[in-house]
């Protein structure tokens, strides 16, 4: 599919940056006070109000869920001055809050952009993900293999054993049967109590943050945000929409889905260009987080733009009241 010419994704680009910047400020007074609400809506109200300064035509197609759930940046919802191109917006304005009240590792605030109608409109359900950095034919992976069939496949890939991988898993009771058999491999566990867009991500940058693959269930939203830091960074990323009820399969039929089982490739959550930002509210294996200094707070983004595969770390020191 070609972008379309008024996608210009350079110039918007550093706006994006500038709406993760600024929602990451306001949670910075949250971070571990232990409170999660006070902390998201912090991030939200700051990433409306920046979002509705770019000039694009945007519609929230991943957001904080359904109208009547979300009063603000739920899905559906139409963002910018409206003067620009149509866009389709991915959003998490605070992907971990439980870490930002607990002050734990990798919280981020987190937004992707791309050319209307080119992302997954992915329901609020969980997806069962596998994901793996750049570098390997595609297909080395599957979702319709067993854990243990994933790790040796990707070992023999890469060139090692088992026991020189390294998996990450969201800690959860659903998958204490899959991290017992990874384990079993030889292969190691890193887990994480939540934010899997980070999770996924570090599969991108294994010589850095020592992950080799990402699989397990968690939230669909997040696997398309996921999908689309993985369309900048490199790397194969799959999906599968589970549903646990009729309300979920309703969900997925407003969301314009028909096929249940598919299997989503990285290139079909997302079809098109895009451009993805994400900044360190807590520190992390991907951005530091935010430094208080009296007076001061600094902020580190990742600025990324899938078009030239280009990577930029902006750090933003801004003074406080």
């Amino acid at each position: 599919m070609t972008s379309p010419i008024d996608f210009n994704d350079r110039m918007l680009s550093l706006g994006l940056a500038r709406v993760a910047e600024q929602a990451a400020i306001a949670s910075a007074d949250w971070v571990g006070r232990g409170n999660e609400k006070a902390a998201d809506q912090a991030a939200v109200n700051a990433m409306r109000e920046e979002l509705n300064k770019l000039d694009i035509s945007g519609v929230v197609v991943i957001g904080e869920g359904e109208r009547d759930e979300a009063p603000m940046l739920y899905i559906g919802e139409e963002v910018g001055n409206g003067t620009g191109p149509g866009v389709d917006i991915a959003l998490d304005p605070l992907e971990g809050t439980t870490l930002t009240a607990k002050d734990m590792p990798n919280a981020l605030t987190v937004i992707a952009m791309g050319p209307r109608g080119t992302m997954l409109h992915a329901p609020d359900v969980y997806m069962d993900k596998l994901a793996i950095g750049p570098g390997y034919d595609a297909g080395v992976v599957s979702l319709d293999m067993t854990p243990t069939e994933r790790v040796e496949a990707l070992a023999k890939a890469k060139g090692c054993t088992p026991r020189d991988i390294t998996v990450c898993i969201l800690e959860r009771p659903r998958h204490e049967d899959m991290i017992a058999e990874v384990r079993a491999t030889g292969a190691g566990i890193r887990l994480i109590t939540d934010g899997d867009v980070a999770g996924v991500m570090h599969c991108a940058e294994p010589d850095v943050t020592g992950i080799d693959m990402y699989m397990g269930q968690g939230g669909a939203p997040e696997g398309v945000l996921a999908a689309a830091a993985l369309k900048c960074m490199g790397g194969q990323i799959f999906g599968r929409l589970l549903f646990r009820n009729d309300d979920e399969r309703g969900r997925a039929a407003k969301a314009g889905i028909t096929d249940l089982n598919k299997i989503y490739a990285r290139d079909e959550m997302v079809t098109d260009n895009v451009i993805f930002a994400a900044s360190g509210v807590t520190s992390g294996s991907l951005l530091p987080g935010i430094k208080r200094e009296v007076g001061w707070l600094t902020v580190e983004t990742l600025l990324m733009r899938s078009k030239t595969g280009s990577l930029r770390r902006m750090v933003y020191r801004n003074p406080t009241a």
